[in-house]
C-alpha cells in the first residue's frame, strides 16, 4: 500500500527510525539526568549512554571514542572546525583552500572569515562536479593550514576523490577538513583510511534526530589543535561547552549502530531502485542526470528535464511526491543552483533539475508510481520529442 506523500528528499533530512526512536524515549523521563552529573544515579545512566553512542558513532567512521565532540549537527561542527584551525594555527598562516559547490555552512562561514583576515581559495570543479587534485596541488602556498572538502555533494550526490586530497594535504602538512554529512552511514567512510584530520556529520542525514551531530578531531599523526568557540562548563574536552543533548547523542548513537550493520545491503537496495529509476527516466529525452560518469552515492538522481521547467514539474508533483530542486537550505532562492552552474551547466538546465533522493523507507512500488507520474506529465506536455 503507498502512503502519501511519498518522501523522496532524503538528503534533505531522514525520517527517525523507529528503532533510533525507541532507544532515546526513556533519556526524556526515566533517564533524565545531567551527564555531567555522576555523583548519582540518573547522571551516572546518562553518561553511560553518551559513552555507548561515542563508541557507536566512533566504530561508524573508525575512529577512538576520544577523537568525538557531539554538537548541534553539522554546520556547528563545520564552524567549530573552520574558526577553530583558523584561530588555533593563526601563528603558521592564514590560507584555506575549499571548493566552489561546497555547503553554505562551509561558503558562507568562509566568507566571514575572508571579512577577518583570512585568505580563502575556492577550487572550481569539472563538468562531473569534481576538483584537478593537480589544480589543488598547485594553489597550496606556505601559508596554507587547512583544505576544506565534502565527501559527496548534498544537491548531485558526486563523490570527490577524498583519499588523493587527504594524501596531499598530508604530503604539504597542511589539515584536511571533510563534510562527511552526506556520505557517513550511507556509504564507507573511515578517518583513519580515508586520511581526514577533522570530519563533520549530522544525526538526522542517517535517520536520526536533528539537532545533534559531531565533530572528528585527530588526537595523533598530527594532534590537530583547535580553539573553542563556545565556553562555559568544559564538556567534550572544552572544545564545545554545555549541557550534552543526551536523548539526541543516544539517537545519533543508535543511528550509526544500524548503518553500521545494514549499509552494504542498504546500498545494493538503493543502487538498484536508482538505476531502475533512471534507465526509466533516460526514454523520456532530452535528459540530464548529474555525475553518472563518476562515483556517487548510490540513493541520489539530480535529474535535468530539459523539456520543462523544474518548478512546473515539481508544482505537478507536489501532491503525491516530497521532493526538492537542490539544497534544503537554499531552498528558498529563486535563483538557479549554484551547485550545476559550477558544473558548466547553464541556468536554464540548473532551474530544470529537480534532486530525487532514495531512502531506507522507499520502496519499488513507489519508485514505479513517481515514474508513472512523471512520465505521464511527459506525455502531456512534451514537445521535444
Amino acid at each position: 500500500m503507498l502512503h502519501f506523500p511519498i518522501y523522496m528528499d532524503h538528503l534533505s533530512t531522514t525520517p527517525v527510525d523507529p528503532r533510533v526512536l525507541d532507544a532515546m524515549l526513556p533519556y526524556f523521563q526515566t533517564h533524565y539526568g545531567n551527564a555531567s552529573s555522576r555523583s548519582h544515579q540518573q547522571g551516572r545512566h546518562a553518561n553511560e549512554a553518551v559513552m555507548l553512542a561515542r563508541e557507536q558513532v566512533a566504530d561508524l567512521i573508525g575512529c577512538v571514542r576520544e577523537e568525538l565532540i557531539f554538537t548541534s549537527g553539522a554546520t556547528e561542527s563545520i564552524n567549530l572546525a573552520l574558526r577553530g584551525v583558523s584561530e588555533a594555527y593563526a601563528s603558521k598562516g592564514n590560507h584555506i583552500i575549499t571548493c566552489a559547490t561546497e555547503h553554505r555552512a562551509v561558503l558562507d562561514t568562509c566568507s566571514d572569515l575572508e571579512k577577518k583576515g583570512m585568505h580563502i581559495t575556492y577550487l572550481p570543479v569539472n563538468e562531473n562536479g569534481q576538483i584537478d587534485p593537480e589544480q589543488l596541488k598547485a594553489s597550496i602556498t606556505a601559508s596554507t593550514i587547512l583544505l576544506c572538502f565534502m565527501y559527496a555533494n548534498n544537491e548531485t550526490g558526486i563523490i570527490h576523490p577524498i583519499r588523493e586530497i587527504a594524501t596531499i594535504a598530508k604530503e604539504r602538512g597542511v589539515l584536511f577538513l571533510c563534510d562527511a554529512t552526506q556520505a557517513v552511514g550511507k556509504i564507507p567512510v573511515q578517518v583513519t583510511e580515508d586520511g581526514m584530520d577533522l570530519m563533520a556529520f549530522s544525526a538526522h542525514k542517517i535517520y536520526g534526530p536533528k539537532g545533534c551531530g559531531a565533530l572528528y578531531i585527530r588526537r595523533k599523526n598530527p594532534r590537530v589543535q583547535i580553539k573553542a568557540q563556545i565556553t562555559g562548563g568544559g564538556q567534550e574536552r572544552n572544545f564545545r561547552s554545555g549541557t550534552l543533548n543526551v536523548p539526541g547523542i543516544v539517537g545519533l548513537g543508535q543511528a550509526a549502530a544500524l548503518c553500521q550493520s545494514e549499509m552494504e545491503e542498504e546500498a545494493k537496495r538503493l543502487l538498484y531502485l536508482r538505476t531502475h529509476f533512471e534507465t526509466e527516466l533516460a526514454k523520456l529525452k532530452p535528459i540530464w542526470i548529474a555525475g553518472t560518469s563518476v562515483p556517487r552515492l548510490p540513493h541520489v538522481s539530480n535529474c535535468c528535464f530539459q523539456w520543462t521547467e523544474g518548478p512546473q514539474l515539481l508544482l505537478e508533483l507536489a501532491p503525491t511526491l516530497a521532493l526538492s530542486s537542490g539544497s534544503a537550505c537554499s531552498s528558498e532562492s529563486s535563483e538557479p543552483s549554484f551547485v550545476l552552474t559550477a558544473m558548466n551547466r547553464s541556468k536554464s538546465d540548473a532551474k530544470r533539475s529537480i534532486r530525487f533522493c532514495f531512502g531506507r523507507f522507499n520502496t519499488k512500488d513507489e519508485i514505479d508510481y513517481a515514474l508513472d507520474l512523471i512520465i505521464r506529465y511527459y506525455r502531456q506536455h512534451n514537445t521535444l520529442s
